[in-house]
C-alpha cells in the first residue's frame, strides 16, 4: 500500500526536476523510513548491536593478549639479554682460565726442558770425566809399555815383564802425586 501511494505522488508531479522541493515525497520518505527503523529494531537491532559488541569484546581481548604477549616477549627478551650476559662472562672465564693453564703448561714445559738440558749437561760431563779417566788410564798403560821397553833396551837386563810394570806403575803413582 505505501508503495503504491508513493507511486501516485510521483505520478502526478511529472514535470518537476530532481532539485525541486516535494513536502508530499519527504513525508512519505520519512514515513517510509521510520516503519522501517521500527522493523529494523524490532527483528534485526537487537542481533545487531550483539554482533556489535561480541566484536568490540573480541578486540578487546585480542589487544589484551597482544599487550600480555608484548609483556612476555619482553620478558623473554631481557631473560635471553642476561643469559647472552651470562653466557658472555663464562666464555671470558673459561678464556682466562685456558690462558693461565696454558701459561702454567709452557712454563712447566720451560722448566722441564732447562732440568732435562741440565741433566744432558750434567750426563755429559759425567762422561767426559768418565773417558777422561778411561783415556788417561789408557795413556797411563802405554806409557808404561812405552818406559818398559825404553828401560829394557836401555838396561839390557833381563827383568821379567811384571817387575818392570810394577816399577813403572810405582813410579808413575810417585808421579800423580806430586
Amino acid at each position: 500500500m505505501l508503495g503504491s501511494t508513493f507511486l501516485l505522488v510521483l505520478a502526478s508531479e511529472g514535470n518537476g526536476t530532481l532539485l525541486d522541493v516535494n513536502p508530499g515525497l519527504i513525508f512519505w520518505t520519512v514515513v517510509t523510513f521510520l516503519i522501517l527503523l521500527f522493523v529494523l529494531k524490532k527483528t534485526a537491532w537487537k542481533p545487531i548491536l550483539a554482533a556489535l559488541d561480541q566484536r568490540e569484546n573480541a578486540i578487546r581481548e585480542a589487544l589484551e593478549r597482544a599487550e600480555k604477549a608484548k609483556e612476555e616477549a619482553q620478558k623473554l627478551l631481557d631473560q635471553n639479554k642476561a643469559d647472552q650476559m651470562k653466557a658472555e662472562d663464562e666464555a671470558k672465564k673459561i678464556i682466562e682460565q685456558s690462558r693461565a693453564y696454558a701459561e702454567k703448561i709452557r712454563e712447566d714445559l720451560m722448566k722441564k726442558s732447562k732440568e732435562d738440558a741440565n741433566k744432558l749437561v750434567e750426563n755429559a760431563m759425567t762422561e767426559i770425566d768418565r773417558k777422561k779417566t778411561e783415556a788417561f788410564e789408557e795413556l797411563k798403560g802405554q806409557i808404561a809399555n812405552i818406559a818398559v821397553n825404553a828401560a829394557e833396551k836401555i838396561l839390557k837386563q833381563n827383568l821379567d815383564r811384571k817387575a818392570q810394570e810394577k816399577i813403572v806403575d810405582t813410579y808413575l803413582s810417585e808421579i800423580k802425586k806430586n
